[in-house]
C-alpha cells in the first residue's frame, strides 16, 4: 500500500495539509446483516487507516459526511452531495471511502467523479478497498482496468440486488407485513416485530380526535390542523423526532413542526387506521431513477385484520363519504356548515349555495342567481334543517316498523326465509344493474339522435355510472350472504342497524347525515325531497315481506 512519508530530510518539498471528509453509507440491504457493515464500524475502520496512513501533524478530519439507510443507487443522498459542495469551497480537500460501492450509484458517476470532479477540484480521493486507490501517491491508480470493471460489478450486484429486495418485499407486502421505515402516525413497530404495527396510544388519541372533530363536530380540515397547532399539538414530523426517529416528511417543505390541512386530509384517508395494511401505492421507476411514480389502486397490496384498528370501521366510511362532499368554509371559519354538500336544486341539479341577508341564512340556487336559468329556489337555513330532521324521524319510525315486522317474519316457521329473501334480493339487483347498463349503452344513441342534448347525456351518463358500481358492490355481497347466511335479516342488513341506532335522534351532525343521507333536494315552492342512502337495501326489505305467505 503507497504511504505518504512521515519523515522529512532537509529541502525536501512539503507536503500538503490535508483537509479529510471520510463518507459513509449504510444501505438498506445492510440493515440485517452483522455489525461489521454499520455505519459505527464504517467510521471505525477508516479513522484507523487515517491514523496509520498519514503522518501526525499532516491531517485533520473535517467531518464525517454519513447517508444512513440509503441503497448505493439512491439520488437523495444528503450528506454525499454535502460532501461535493465542501470539495468545491475548499472546506475538504481529502476523501476517504471504504469502497467503490459505498460511493457511487453506478459507472457513470463513479467514472465522471473520479476523472473530472476531483482532478477540477484539486482534491484528492482514496478508496481503502479493493481495488486500492490514492489520486494523489499513485495519480495512475484512478484510471486502472480495474476500477471500470470494478464499477461494472459494482452496478451489476446493485441491479441484482434491487430484483431481490423487491422480491422480498412484494412477498411481504402480500402477507401484510410492514415494510417502511417508519410507521404511520398513531403506530409503531413491535419491538420484538420490526414488519408488525402496535398502537402508540399518545398519537393514536389525536388521531382519534381528528376524526370525531371531522365527522360529528363539523369541523373542516383545516379548522382540525388550527385547533391542533392551538393546543400546541406536534404534527407528525415533529412527533416522530421527539420520539428519537430520524424522520423527514417527503410531503412536507417547511418542516416547521406544524399541523396542514393536507396532513389531515392524509390522516383522514388512511385505512391503515381501520386495521388494513395498504402498501405498495408508489414505485421507483427502476434501480437506478428514484423517481416515485403513481401505482394504480387494483395493483396495491391490501391486507385487512393486520393490526389493531384505532378507527371503527363506520366512522372511518363516515369520514370518506364527507371528505367528497364540499366541504369549503367561509373565511375565518373553523367548521362546516351542516348541509354543505348536501343541499341541491331538485331542477337543475346544482348544488346549492349559502348566504346570509339581515342575520339569516339561506340556501338558494346558484344557476338562477349567476346565470338567471332555473328558477328562484330558496328555503332558510333552519326551516332546512327541521325539515330534514323531521324527514329523518319519519324514515327511523318507519324502519322501526319494518324491523318488527321482519322480526315476526323471522320468528314464522318458514324453511329458508333468508335465503329466499337474499335469492330474490338478489334477482332484484341484478335486473336494476342490466337496466343501468342497458341505459348507459342507449345514452349515447339518444345525444347522436338528437334526443337529448350533451349536457343532458353527460348528466344521465354520470349518473348511471355512479349507481353501477354500487349495485355492482351489493350484487356481490349479496352473493356472498347466500353462501354463508345463518343469521336473520336485521342482523346482517345494514340499512336496519344504520338507521335503528338513532331511534331518539333529536338533533344532526355531518357524520349522521354522511351516515343516512345522500341528498337533499330542494323544489322551487320550498318544499323538499330527502334521499336516503341504502336505497337498494330497502327495496331489498320491501321485497322480502311482500313475498311472504
Amino acid at each position: 500500500m503507497p504511504r505518504v512519508r512521515k519523515d522529512k530530510t532537509p529541502g525536501s518539498y512539503a507536503d500538503p495539509f490535508w483537509k479529510i471528509g471520510l463518507y459513509l453509507r449504510l444501505s438498506r440491504e445492510d440493515e440485517n446483516e452483522d455489525e461489521s457493515a454499520s455505519i459505527i464500524n464504517q467510521e471505525k475502520i477508516l479513522r484507523d487507516f487515517v491514523d496509520s496512513y498519514f503522518a501526525p501533524g499532516s491531517y485533520v478530519i473535517v467531518d464525517v459526511f454519513a447517508d444512513d439507510g440509503l441503497t448505493g443507487t439512491d439520488t437523495a443522498r444528503p450528506n454525499f452531495k454535502r460532501l461535493e459542495g465542501c470539495i468545491v469551497r475548499k472546506q475538504v480537500n481529502c476523501i476517504i471511502i471504504k469502497s467503490l460501492a459505498r460511493g457511487f450509484r453506478n459507472l457513470a458517476d463513479q467514472q465522471k467523479f473520479l476523472e473530472e470532479f476531483i482532478p477540477v477540484n484539486g482534491a484528492r480521493f482514496i478508496c481503502t478497498g479493493t481495488p486500492f486507490i490514492d489520486t494523489y501517491a499513485n495519480p495512475h491508480s484512478a484510471s486502472g482496468l480495474e476500477v471500470p470493471i470494478r464499477g461494472m460489478f459494482n452496478e451489476q450486484f446493485a441491479a441484482t440486488t434491487s430484483e431481490e429486495i423487491r422480491k422480498t418485499f412484494k412477498m411481504k407486502r402480500e402477507r401484510g407485513e410492514f415494510i417502511g421505515a417508519f410507521a404511520p402516525y398513531g403506530y409503531k413497530k413491535d419491538p420484538n416485530d420490526k414488519n408488525s404495527l402496535i398502537v402508540d396510544e399518545e398519537a393514536a388519541e389525536v388521531v382519534k380526535s381528528i376524526y370525531h372533530w371531522f365527522v360529528n363536530e363539523g369541523y373542516s380540515k383545516r379548522g382540525i390542523a388550527q385547533r391542533l397547532n392551538q393546543m400546541g399539538e406536534p404534527n407528525p414530523e415533529a412527533y416522530k423526532k421527539q420520539k428519537g426517529l430520524k424522520y423527514n416528511n417527503p410531503n412536507s417543505s417547511k418542516n416547521d413542526g406544524l399541523w396542514s390541512a393536507s396532513t389531515i386530509a392524509r390522516i383522514l384517508q388512511n385505512k391503515v387506521y381501520t386495521g388494513v395494511m395498504v402498501q405498495g401505492r408508489h414505485r421507483i421507476i427502476s434501480y437506478k431513477v428514484h423517481k416515485q411514480i403513481n401505482v394504480p389502486e387494483d395493483e396495491w397490496f391490501v391486507v385487512p385484520h393486520t393490526h389493531e384498528a384505532i378507527i371503527d370501521k363506520g366512522i372511518f366510511e363516515k369520514a370518506q363519504a364527507l371528505h367528497k362532499r364540499d366541504t369549503r368554509t367561509a373565511p375565518g371559519k373553523e367548521k362546516v356548515y351542516l348541509m354543505s354538500g348536501f343541499v341541491y336544486c331538485a331542477d337543475c341539479q346544482k348544488a346549492m349555495r349559502r348566504k346570509t341577508a339581515r342575520n339569516i341564512a339561506y340556501y338558494y340556487c346558484r344557476s338562477y342567481s349567476d346565470k338567471k336559468i332555473c328558477s328562484k329556489h330558496s328555503i332558510r337555513q333552519d326551516k332546512l334543517e327541521n325539515a330534514v330532521l323531521a324527514a329523518l324521524q319519519m324514515q327511523i319510525s318507519l324502519v322501526d316498523q319494518l324491523a318488527e315486522e321482519i322480526e315476526r317474519i323471522n320468528n314464522a316457521p318458514v324453511i329458508n326465509r333468508e335465503n329466499k329473501m337474499l335469492f330474490n334480493s338478489l334477482k332484484q339487483a341484478e335486473k336494476q344493474l342490466k337496466q343501468y347498463r342497458d341505459a348507459s349503452d342507449s345514452l349515447y344513441l339518444d345525444w347522436k339522435s338528437g334526443e337529448i342534448n350533451k349536457d343532458e347525456y353527460h348528466r344521465l351518463k354520470s349518473k348511471v355510472a355512479e349507481q353501477i358500481p354500487q349495485l355492482e358492490t351489493n350484487i356481490a355481497y349479496l352473493k356472498e350472504e347466500m353462501q354463508a347466511s345463518n343469521g336473520d335479516m336485521e342482523a346482517a342488513n345494514p340499512y336496519l342497524n344504520a338507521f335503528l341506532k338513532h331511534r331518539n335522534i333529536q338533533s344532526l351532525n355531518r357524520g349522521i347525515m354522511a351516515e343516512l343521507v345522500k341528498a337533499v333536494w330542494v323544489h322551487e315552492n320550498g318544499e323538499i325531497t330527502v334521499d336516503f342512502n341504502f336505497t337498494d337495501s330497502y327495496q331489498c326489505i320491501i321485497d322480502y315481506i311482500g313475498n311472504e305467505p
